[in-house]
């Protein structure tokens, strides 16, 4: 800013002197000197001014005019002759000063001008965008009076907080360390889904030492220039340690610290000469110096070894997902900022959502705040969380989208197939909802919800997944004909192979290919392209291995086509409710299942009785996720129909 302010001023000065120079003076009558004369010896002048071989001067009548003498010697005897006032004064001589400020005016405006344009494309003069400034770290710094976040505003990972609570101690105490021997880590790689609140862990460290924090994704480092993600790494170091102590937050880290060797420049690509200078900064202090590198991922497969050894990041911590307790916290902690209504009970939402990372409760509860200020209501109820739950999970109701009536029906026995079928086979999660209400790119949706936070799936709730995964295909095929099928299961089938093939491939689960990986190997990505390493397999292998997916695929589709074929008067009354009421729910399932009459579906109302539930619609079939996995392998979807 002073920078600022003194080059202004110089170029304010300068254009002043300059415009001093060409004062507009009065208005004077410009006469030869011939004429001069000749009114000389008229008597018609009063005054004259000499300067040099400048005469200005006033007539009789009182008029003013200008002239110019030739070098006349007998000029002061004709003057004095005639009684005319003379003024002499010396030529005025300019100071040495301000002819060279005249001379470099004009240089002076034009670096003025262009520093303006540069100041307007890319920031104040030693700004972070500015252009002649673009090797200097782009690392944003949040100060200790800017830094609010402490361990109570984050929630549902117990585990990673308690791994990261002596951070803050090594920070606020290093000496309580060092003098029993103890070194302070220098690098903490954070590992987690996205969403899990990793760089809200970071801030909470810096905010519970009271220390700055310093900010900068692993993209900002890599440039098309060669050379500016090392200057920029020495630059962010060099700023850490003039505020140590201090911690340096790098998210993305993958972005910078892919494994070298993978690119196409060897040891002269840009981002591989950025990881080996960041390597050497972090080799180059001190733990004493107070200085924690903390970097958050979620491809820890692909960083290079030589990042993770110790001394460099000395600890990895994992950050997941929350189970069902940390979700309850994690609500809790949202849903202090909104007028939450009595009959809201936040584990009643907690159970209804496994695998919701901390970002996504944050959206629930954004959206039901949505939802209720769209309704004109005061206070966030059980229904506006309800409704938000539907709308993320099974996207968006599609109002202005009108389905005709033999649609409607196929969508309806498609749904039914899916959840009669999930509901008959020996394990697979309960049905919650089952909607034909057009939702995001699908017709319909039938919606599966866990009892329980799920972290591995057994063989038998595999194949009951596929087996349910073709309930809406055989349903159509049983009501309407075979050449009556649509294309409304293409993406159930798609999943269902894909489950058939990692049951034999990857997870052993074929008795005749047994315990063995047959897979691929996935490669990182190169030039935008997954580069995989096939496996050298026999083709006689690979023939067995395809004959074991079948096999598969050919049992749990012949498993549901019977469970539908002797139910099929079940069929036909979930697929009659669905088309009176468009949605169902477990309560309503249960009733069908049974065989008696089914109760009218209520909606779900904002009462102290009001528990969470799914909803399932025509065309997708989902299942809420495990907490180990937003959407399961084991869960299929059916797009809508083309």
């Amino acid at each position: 800013m002073y920078k600022n302010i003194l080059l202004w001023l110089v170029l304010g000065s300068v254009l002043a002197s300059l415009f001093g120079q060409f004062n507009i003076a009065d208005e004077t009558n410009e006469i030869s000197y011939s004429q001069f004369i000749q009114n000389v010896k008229q008597g018609n002048v009063s005054s004259v001014k000499i300067a040099g071989s400048n005469i200005s001067g006033v007539t009789a009548i009182g008029e003013k005019f200008d002239t110019y003498s030739p070098g006349d010697l007998g000029l002061m005897g004709d003057l004095l002759n005639n009684g005319v006032s003379v003024q002499a004064t010396p030529p005025a001589r300019e100071s040495f000063i301000k002819q060279l400020l005249i001379s470099l005016a004009p240089i002076l405006l034009l670096i003025g001008v262009i520093m303006y344009t540069m100041k307007g494309a890319g920031g104040a003069m030693g700004g972070k965008n500015n252009p002649m400034s673009f090797g200097k770290s782009k690392a944003r710094l949040i100060t200790k009076d800017e830094s609010h976040v402490t361990f109570e505003d984050v929630a549902g990972v117990e585990e990673a907080k308690e791994e990261v609570s002596e951070l803050v101690d090594f920070l606020s105490d290093p000496g309580k360390f060092t003098k029993v021997g103890g070194r302070i880590p220098k690098g903490v790689l954070m590992v987690g889904p996205p969403g899990t609140g990793k760089t809200l862990l970071a801030k909470a460290v810096a905010g519970e030492a009271d220390v700055p924090f310093f900010f900068i994704s692993g993209s900002d480092f890599v440039e098309m220039f060669v050379g500016v993600g090392a200057s920029r790494v020495r630059d962010m170091f060099e700023q850490a340690k003039k505020n140590a102590p201090c911690i340096i937050f790098i998210d993305e880290i993958d972005a910078v610290g892919r494994q070298r060797g993978a690119g196409m420049g060897g040891g002269h690509d840009e981002r591989e000469q950025t990881l080996n200078q960041m390597l050497v900064e972090m080799d180059g202090f001190e733990g004493s110096e107070g200085i924690i590198v903390v970097a958050a991922t979620n491809r820890p497969d692909v960083l290079d070894p030589a990042l993770l050894r110790p001394g460099r990041f000395d600890r990895t911590v994992t950050v997941g997902l929350p189970d069902i307790n940390g979700r309850d916290a994690i609500l809790k902690v949202h849903m202090r900022k909104l007028p939450i209504a009595k009959n809201v009970k936040s584990l009643d939402i907690a159970r209804g959502t496994p695998g919701f990372s901390g970002a996504d409760l944050a959206n629930l509860t954004n959206e039901a705040a949505l939802i209720t200020a769209g309704l004109s209501k005061e206070l966030v109820g059980m229904g506006e969380f309800e409704k938000a739950k539907d709308k993320i999970m099974m996207g968006s109701e599609r109002k202005g989208m009108v389905m005709d009536d033999s649609e409607k029906e196929m969508t309806a026995f498609h749904e039914a197939g899916h959840a009669i079928v999930g509901r008959l086979v020996p394990e697979h999660d309960p049905v919650y909802k089952v909607s034909i209400i057009p939702r995001g790119r699908a017709l319909g949706v039938t919606m599966f919800l866990p009892e329980k936070d799920s972290y591995s799936i057994s063989k038998r709730k595999l194949n009951c997944q596929v087996a349910s995964l073709f309930g809406g295909r055989i349903a159509e095929e049983i009501v309407f004909g075979e050449d009556a099928v649509t294309t409304g299961a293409s993406n159930d089938i798609e999943r269902a192979t894909e489950i058939a093939h990692k049951m034999v491939k990857l997870w052993g689960m074929s008795s005749v290919m047994g315990p063995m990986s047959y897979g691929e190997e996935e490669g990182e990505v190169f030039l935008g392209r997954q580069v995989t390493k096939h496996k050298h397999i026999s083709d006689e292998t690979f023939t067995k291995v395809d004959s074991e997916i079948r096999k598969i695929i050919d049992t749990n589709y012949s498993l549901a086509y019977k469970i539908l074929e002797d139910n099929r008067d079940i069929l036909d009354a979930m697929a009659a409710a669905l088309v009176e009421f468009e949605t169902i729910d477990t309560n309503q399932i249960d009733d069908l299942m049974a065989r008696i009459p089914m109760r009218e579906p209520a909606e779900v109302i904002d009462s102290e009785e009001a528990s969470s539930e799914l909803g399932t619609g025509r065309g997708e079939t989902e299942s809420a996720k495990p907490s180990s996995d937003k959407k399961p392998e084991a869960d299929g979807s059916t797009e809508q129909f083309a």
